[in-house]
């Protein structure tokens, strides 16, 4: 755990109690603060309760007297689509409010760092898809190469629920545009930004909105080292804002759709190489093709912000190289999960809307496609240009029947249930076919979350015969 620094002998309010608060409320306590908790939902404050804390009721008159700092949860809007209500009590009343991310930064640092001969490093990775793959694959090449590494924040553990620093010690975050909009103290070491599509923009009030907590991360953290995914307008002119000239190495341009061989340093990656090029030069090259946890165009672009990470930390090419090869890829994302008579399953369950489902349909051949649940606003009929592949699909849920309506020009399946789906995609699937389940829909008509969907899906296609 960490200790929180600079709120000893204060009271300190913790708003949510999911994972991230009740671990910020342990961290703050450490520190020698006051937490309060509270909760909207009486279910969160019992678990909280049974967990062997107190609840404060913050919407009473005098609750908020003496306290130093509100501490929100990052799923509570403090500014759109409206305020949470006592978000906006605690400004009114002039409390700072600040998240787990920012307390983080502030207590991360420690005296016992000057006996250590190599200074910790945070590497923080965020964007709007791939993120989750790209900090779970720096973290992986770290550990491989035998370096010191934890993994945290919107992936794995809370931020304040990691250990104490080691010697040399590199603690890899993934960041939400929740997490980084908020947050008071934003100083990571190496910063990346993956990409941009439309996502959360009720949270944000637009899309302008979004791109500037993503920004927050680059202009407000003032990192050693940025790595910026240019395939987008907003990638563009963030490494433009942020490099004195092109020559300017502190900024590594990456691309998974073009040649970047004319800037001070830039990885990119075509017809499935990887090519790291610095000063006009290039300086190491990767066969991504074979490397079967990272499939596709978007898994490219994840590798090569990946490998600009860790090279920036001093790793060497081959070392990036071996560990890709042992990357077994994230649950649900273009997770394979079996190979029977010579037919691929993979399970994008993590494909809940339509551009990470285009993503995927674009990293296989032969494609028997499993989609539908809930579907999201806009419908999918932009997903029609990425077809190409798909030989049937097996449309299930909610959304089902409106997905064949709206893509009736290929082969398809009403199934309803994943149960139906699977067993004619492996009934009718031939060696070579990839049976893909990228939904492009939320789960919650069928399953809880993505996750569960994902564990079913894999269940199923695991008692099948072969």
């Amino acid at each position: 755990m960490i200790s929180v620094q600079g709120y000893e002998g204060h009271k300190v309010a913790v708003l949510g109690l999911g994972r991230s608060g009740l671990a910020t409320a342990a961290a703050l306590q450490a520190g020698g603060a006051t937490p309060l908790l509270w909760d909207d939902s009486p279910e969160s404050r019992a678990r909280a309760e049974a967990a062997g804390w107190t609840c404060h009721d913050l919407n009473r008159a005098d609750a908020w007297e003496g306290v130093s700092a509100l501490i929100v949860s990052p799923g509570i809007p403090h500014l759109y689509p409206a305020p949470n209500k006592l978000i906006a009590r605690a400004m009114a009343e002039g409390v700072p409010v600040d998240n787990d991310i920012g307390l983080f930064f502030r207590s991360w640092a420690t005296r016992d760092w000057d006996n250590f001969d190599i200074a910790p490093r945070t590497v923080c990775v965020t964007g709007s898809n791939g993120k989750s793959t790209t900090t779970a694959l720096i973290h992986h090449i770290l550990a491989q190469a035998g370096r010191p590494t934890q993994m945290a924040g919107n992936i794995g553990r809370g931020v304040l629920d990691i250990d104490p620093a080691e010697d040399g010690e590199v603690v890899v975050l993934e960041l939400s545009s929740y997490q980084t909009d908020l947050a008071r103290a934003l100083t990571p070491d190496i910063a990346v930004f993956t990409n941009l599509s439309p996502d959360h923009l009720d949270r944000h009030g637009g899309m302008g909105g979004y791109f500037a907590a993503k920004r927050r991360l680059f202009a407000e953290g003032g990192p050693d080292r940025a790595i910026i995914g240019v395939d987008e307008p907003e990638g563009v002119f963030l490494a433009n804002q942020i490099a004195v000239a092109r020559e300017d190495d502190r900024v590594i341009r990456v691309s998974a759709a073009r040649r970047l061989g004319d800037f001070g340093w830039s990885v990119f990656a075509r017809k499935g190489f990887l090519s790291e090029w610095r000063k006009g030069r290039q300086v190491a090259s990767i066969d991504l093709r074979e490397v079967r946890g990272l499939p596709g165009a978007h898994n490219h672009q994840n590798a090569c912000a990946a490998y600009a990470a860790c090279r920036s930390l001093g790793l060497a090419p081959r070392q990036i190289e071996e560990a890709f090869h042992s990357f077994g890829g994230l649950p649900h994302r273009s997770q394979t999960i079996a190979e029977k008579a010579g037919v691929r399953f993979v399970n994008d369950s993590k494909a809940t809307n339509v551009d990470s489902a285009a993503k995927a349909l674009q990293a296989f051949q032969n494609i028997r496609w499993i989609a539908g649940g809930l579907g999201k606003e806009g419908g999918v009929a932009s997903l029609r240009a990425f077809l190409g592949s798909v030989k049937k699909a097996y449309f299930i849920g909610h959304s089902g029947r409106d997905f064949a309506l709206e893509l009736g020009e290929i082969p398809h399946e009403i199934c309803e249930t994943m149960e139906r789906a699977v067993a004619r995609a492996a009934e009718e699937a031939e060696g070579g076919d990839t049976v893909l389940l990228a939904p492009a829909a939320a789960s919650f008509d069928q399953y809880p979350n993505f996750e569960k969907r994902g564990e079913h899906f894999t269940q199923l296609v695991q008692a099948l015969p072969g």
